[in-house]
This record gives C-alpha cells, sequence and structure tokens, in this order.
C-alpha cells in the first residue's frame, strides 16, 4: 500500500500539486452564494448568544453571577462545577424569572467511556445517563462529554472509537427522551490522544445517527489541531450544538492576548446559521468585573465583522 502510494505521489509535478492545493483553498475560503445555502442547517439570521462557565463569572453567590452575567448581556449559563446530579433543584429555583437560562452542562459525571476496565465504563454510562435527566429538566441544550483525558487509562484507538459508537447509540436515545444532548468535546494533544478534532467528532455523530447526539468545537484547543477555525465548523456541519472560546494565547478572557481573532470562526457559524450558544470557558489576569464586559464587546464587534 505504501508502495503505491509513492508511485501515485509519483505521477503529480510539484508545480501541479501546488496549483491544486491552491485553488482548492481558494474554493474553500470563499465559498459561493449557492454553497452557503447548502451548509445552512436551520432557517433565520444567526446570532451571537453568549454564555458564561459557573466558575468563570464573578460573584460570591449563584444569584451575583447570575445577576452580573444578565447584566452584561448574556443569556446562557454553563453549569460548569459537577454535582449536576446534587444541584439541579438549586439550579432551577434560581433561573425562575430570568432571561439566562441553562446552556449546557459541563462536568458532572463519573468515571470515563473509553477505560480499559469495564466498571468505570458502566460507571460512566450510569452517571451520565443521571446527568442527561437533571439536564433536560433544567432545558440544557446537553452534557459535555470528554471519552478520556490523556492520564485515564484507555482501551485502543480502534477499539475506542468502536466501543464508543455503540456507548453513545444508547446514550443518545437516553437523551433524546429527555429532550437533551450528548456533546462531544474534542481536546487538544496536551490533554487528550483521543478526539482531537471537531470533524472527527462529527463523524462519531454521524456513524452513531442519533439525535442526542452532537458535537462542540472550542477555540482554545481548535488552537493547536485546526488548519482552520471555519473550516473545523464547518466540518461539524448540523451536529455542531455547542462553542467554547477563550483567549487564543493563554487561555485568558477574549482580548487579553494580542491574537485573539474570531473572525474565521464566527464566519463558519455565520454559514451554519449557528443559533446555539458561545460560551466563556477562560481564566482572567484582570478583576472580572472589568475583563468580562471588554471581552463582550470585542466578542460582539468581530461577529459583526465575520
Amino acid at each position: 500500500m505504501e508502495n503505491n502510494r509513492r508511485n501515485f505521489l509519483k505521477t503529480l509535478s510539484i508545480g501541479g500539486a501546488v496549483a491544486t492545493i491552491g485553488a482548492s483553498l481558494t474554493s474553500f475560503t470563499t465559498i459561493s452564494a449557492s454553497e452557503k445555502t447548502n451548509l445552512n442547517t436551520s432557517k433565520g439570521n444567526p446570532s451571537l448568544r453568549l454564555s458564561c462557565q459557573e466558575n468563570v463569572a464573578p460573584g460570591e453567590t449563584l444569584t451575583e453571577k447570575l445577576d452580573f452575567l444578565e447584566a452584561n448581556g448574556f443569556v446562557g449559563f454553563e453549569q460548569g462545577c459537577g454535582g449536576i446530579l446534587q444541584r439541579s433543584g438549586e439550579l432551577q429555583k434560581a433561573l425562575q424569572n430570568r432571561k439566562i437560562k441553562i446552556s449546557v452542562v459541563c462536568a458532572g459525571f463519573e468515571g470515563y467511556l473509553i477505560a480499559d476496565k469495564k466498571e468505570t465504563r458502566e460507571l460512566a454510562m450510569k452517571t451520565i445517563k443521571e446527568a442527561l435527566v437533571h439536564a433536560g429538566e433544567l432545558g440544557a441544550l446537553g452534557v459535555i462529554v470528554v471519552p478520556a483525558f490523556n492520564n485515564q487509562p484507555s482501551l485502543p484507538f480502534v477499539e475506542s472509537r468502536a466501543i464508543l459508537v455503540e456507548q453513545l447509540k444508547e446514550l443518545g436515545e437516553h437523551a433524546a427522551k429527555n429532550k437533551t444532548k450528548v456533546i462531544l468535546e474534542p481536546l487538544n494533544r496536551e490533554e487528550a490522544w483521543f478526539l482531537r478534532m471537531v470533524a472527527d467528532a462529527a463523524s462519531i455523530c454521524r456513524d452513531v445517527n442519533n439525535d442526542g447526539v452532537g458535537c462542540m468545537g472550542d477555540f482554545w484547543h481548535m488552537k493547536f489541531e485546526e488548519t482552520s477555525d471555519m473550516g473545523a465548523f464547518l466540518s461539524a456541519g448540523k451536529y455542531l450544538t455547542h462553542v467554547h472560546v477563550a483567549s487564543r494565547g493563554k487561555r485568558r478572557m477574549p482580548g487579553e492576548d494580542a491574537q485573539d481573532i474570531y473572525i474565521d470562526g464566527f464566519k463558519g457559524l455565520k454559514y451554519l446559521n449557528y443559533n446555539n450558544f458561545v460560551s466563556l470557558e477562560c481564566g482572567s489576569t484582570d478583576d472580572k468585573k472589568i475583563s468580562i464586559p471588554k471581552a463582550v464587546k470585542l466578542l460582539n464587534e468581530q461577529w459583526l465583522k465575520a
């Protein structure tokens, strides 16, 4: 097979290959009106719907955090401190009569899906199902799931993917019954060896073929793994359910690093008519009561430019 591949490559001239690649890149980055229409997955004009993780928002209490976020234009609140099984009632009560809603649930289950030990996989299935019930009760789009981190002993790649697809078929059915989703999150190579690109997550969603399973993109992780923010989002297509955002350098608040440009990715979201949430998952070197409003301003400005 390798010899065949080498022979094939020899038939291409360097100039021809460069010309072909250049033409492909040009056609990709200048999507025609008809192609744009075909990429759309929903009707209407997409808007930037900002969300913020619970541990990112300033405030000593849940009420203080929600008050701050509402005052600064956020419409989503990402439950990301764990304990969803114990805090569902508290969250429901806190969100009553508010414009801000739960966007997604991040964390809150035990075990991991592609563990090398069966009992660890079974624990993950059990607790993810419990989290999905509470996510549905809260009206969340879904529960974010990472199949495994680098420090978690896992099955070999081929076996991991095969077993994950089967697990997600079961979890997807459970999620759909609870009117929510399992949301696969690709990470970067420093955090996970399995599932690092948005297209890989989308291909798993395709193979599962269940409305209860989607995927997400994270600007921070995408910086390490993707060649194009726009291309990453377009590769997800209809499966794109959620987006995380942070600064492009040190995972701080958007605007705190010099290279904080999100326009390319926002173009992709607009092409898809993406109307779900873009959620802050980051730290900050400044007072968050100052840095978060600045980030909101930056993100809105770049959304308009996209």
